[in-house]
């Protein structure tokens, strides 16, 4: 399935300096972030019931409780102390700290208030196949690819905020189960979100200094746009064209 824009070209202009690889980024998730996909638009649409949303959720779990996996991943990678200190505070983000609620727990509420047991979902026995398989590539390739193409791997947070603003309208708008107390992950993150991609992008354009380390880059925001695009093929594969495969979540049982 190809979620590449009919009415965009990829730009073919030479990667010889930051701004020109900026742009190619930019190009990047305007033509392959997963907010294109057909699933978000009938989420966000309201086209979908609640089983479907609880589906959803439940799969995004495991892609929201990987992350500080991830992050965890990346920070070992550097030896710059004012880079490990400047990357530490994502996965506390997520995780919280001690007695202050993290992303996790924000994630929790809302599949709380879908009504799904927390410690189904904290299993992740139900999710789909598909989900675990793109969200462990993700962890995988932070360790295995170069420090710079792991922090490039980041940049999705550049497009987040207009999909995170889109989600929360839609969804309060579109179901009358969803709740602003249930969405809270979402509206913390329209901060989160924009200072981290800001970091990752002064990254890249700093320490990436030759066409390949650019190209690089860009190939790494690809790899991650994959990875989120696979999981809603997925999704919309199971709840929506009703092939639910052996031992996933299926709504008519919760």
């Amino acid at each position: 399935m190809t979620h590449q824009s009919p009415i965009l070209a990829e730009p073919d202009e030479p990667l010889d300096s930051a701004d020109a690889m900026e742009r190619r980024l930019r190009w990047i998730g305007a033509t392959r972030y997963h907010s294109l996909h057909p699933f978000h638009k009938l989420l966000h649409g309201g086209k979908l019931g609640k089983g479907q949303v609880q589906a959803w959720a439940l799969n995004r779990y495991y892609y929201q409780s990987s992350i500080p996996i991830k992050d965890a991943v990346v920070l070992s990678r550097f030896r710059d102390r004012q880079l490990r200190l400047e990357w530490r505070h994502r996965i506390e983000d997520h995780d919280g700290f001690f007695d202050t609620e993290g992303g996790i727990e924000r994630w929790l509420k809302l599949t709380d208030g879908l009504g799904l047991d927390r410690t189904y979902v904290e299993s992740t026995r139900g999710i789909l196949a598909a989900t675990r398989f793109a969200v462990d590539a993700y962890v995988h390739f932070v360790r295995d690819r170069t420090p710079l193409e792991a922090i490039a791997s980041s940049l999705t947070e550049l497009f987040a905020p207009s999909l995170h603003e889109e989600r929360i309208a839609g969804m309060l708008r579109h179901y009358d189960f969803i709740n602003p107390s249930v969405m809270t992950y979402f509206q913390r993150r329209l901060d989160q979100a924009p200072r981290d991609a800001d970091f990752a992008l002064r990254y890249v354009r700093e320490n990436a200094r030759t066409p390949e380390e650019r190209q690089a880059v860009c190939d790494a925001l690809t790899f991650k746009t994959d990875c989120l695009w696979v999981q809603q093929d997925a999704l919309h594969h199971a709840y929506v064209l009703g092939h639910v495969p052996p031992g996933a979540f299926r709504p008519e049982a919760s």
